[in-house]
């Protein structure tokens, strides 16, 4: 009998403690300072700021004899800090039970937009329940948008964190993929894992991807092909025709250009927005940047200089001693293939894994490296590549790639800033 009043001495349960109201310094210490003199132990800690509106959350486990002291004492100093407070018991089956779903498996759903409307957000959420999903967290990582300065590039991102295994993740993809065609956002879906959070090597595509233009078509324009140049271009881009084919019959038309052409129109490229912050996040944070194009060398290595780009890998166009392009170019076609190969070749150099990789690109000819690279993204992007790429960007700057990386405006500073 002795033994039993000594085991209810010491019995202990669970509280789970709620704090909502007007956020403020110390709050947080005032807390810890009521739980720390009962020597509570903390089993789980979560908070939320949303509008200076906190939302504290706090499991702690307590000797029976002191928790109606801790709860009385806590009910006290909430009101002398003019914010709400809840408590809720929680057994020891259901702690349990909600320690076993911790192991399951978790994902990062990652909503982009030049804004984000709550039509948008539903339809995203109703596809996360209908796939048996749990939110555990929501995170905005864009930064506060102005009401009275319109003068700024706007963009949205909420981050979803999600616990459990779909239902049928592909049927998952299909599904935001639709909605973000249809509702103009776009997506990311990520398994959480060590190789989300420590991604090494970023591929891109150079045309229409780093800048705004086909190089190839801009030296038409000047060779007085322009017409015929686009129309083949056009063509590979949608898939249609072979690249290395269609690459040898655009050069060839290029024949007698004289080489200061090249020149002028690589100081007068039009960067793709959002290229000059990504490229000063990516180097700060110790990423490898690669270009791997089907376009040329010289305004590839031209980006190079710029933006301090690790490695380049495109086509040589052939010059001969009259400083005039010959029609032919030097070497093998930088092609899909290709691409996919020197991805695997710099990650391998790099000695990064795969999955750490990331690939970026618009056309018919980035599929295989954007399948290759464990995070593969479509920009502005072809139809055909939207289709089968798993991620795309179509609503914002090539910086969003960072919010799929995970970053938010808040880290980066004055670069962070719109």
């Amino acid at each position: 009998m002795e033994e039993n009043l000594i085991e209810k001495q010491i019995a202990e349960e669970q509280i789970l403690v709620r704090i909502t109201g007007q956020d403020r310094p110390g709050l947080t210490a005032s807390v810890m300072g009521i739980l720390s003199k009962y020597d509570a132990k903390i089993l789980d800690i979560g908070q939320a700021d949303i509008h200076s509106t906190l939302s504290l959350g706090i499991l702690i486990r307590i000797d029976e004899i002191h928790s109606g002291q801790v709860m009385k004492e806590l009910l006290f100093k909430a009101t002398e800090l003019g914010v709400n407070i809840g408590f809720a018991p929680i057994t020891d089956d259901e702690y349990e039970a909600w320690v076993g779903r911790q192991g399951k498996n978790r994902y990062i759903l990652t909503l982009i937009g030049r804004s984000l409307s709550a039509r948008q957000i539903e339809a995203a959420t109703k596809v996360i329940a209908q796939q048996g999903l749990n939110i555990d967290s929501i995170l905005r990582l864009s930064g506060r948008m102005s009401l009275r300065d319109q003068s700024k590039k706007v963009r949205a991102c909420i981050e979803f964190s999600l616990r459990g295994e779909p239902v049928s993740r592909s049927d998952m993809q299909g599904e935001l993929m639709h909605l973000s065609s249809e509702m103009a956002f776009d997506f990311s879906l990520q398994r959480d894992d060590m190789y989300r959070r420590s991604r090494r090597l970023i591929c891109f595509d150079m045309d229409s991807t780093l800048i705004q233009t086909e190089c190839i078509d801009e030296l038409a324009e000047r060779a007085g092909v322009g017409a015929q140049v686009r129309a083949i271009t056009e063509s590979a881009m949608r898939g249609e025709i072979d690249f290395k084919e269609s690459f040898t019959r655009r050069v060839g038309l290029l024949k007698g250009l004289d080489v200061s052409v090249m020149r002028d129109i690589a100081e007068h490229l039009p960067i793709t927005e959002g290229v000059d912050r990504m490229m000063s996040v990516l180097k700060r944070c110790g990423y490898k940047i690669a270009i791997l194009s089907g376009g040329f060398t010289y305004f590839g290595e031209y980006l190079q200089r710029r933006y301090g780009i690790d490695y380049v890998y495109a086509n040589e166009l052939e010059i001969d001693e009259q400083g005039k392009l010959t029609g032919r170019y030097v070497g093998d076609v930088v092609d899909g293939h290709r691409k996919a190969e020197l991805l695997k070749l710099i990650a391998q150099v790099e000695k990064v894994n795969l999955a750490q990789t990331i690939a970026v690109g618009d056309g018919a000819n980035d599929l295989p490296m954007l399948s290759e690279a464990g995070l593969g993204i479509a920009f502005h992007a072809k139809p055909r590549v939207v289709a089968n790429a798993k991620q795309s960007i179509n609503t914002i700057g090539l910086d969003g790639v960072l919010y799929f990386l995970g970053f938010k405006d808040s880290y980066l500073g004055e670069q962070g800033k719109f």
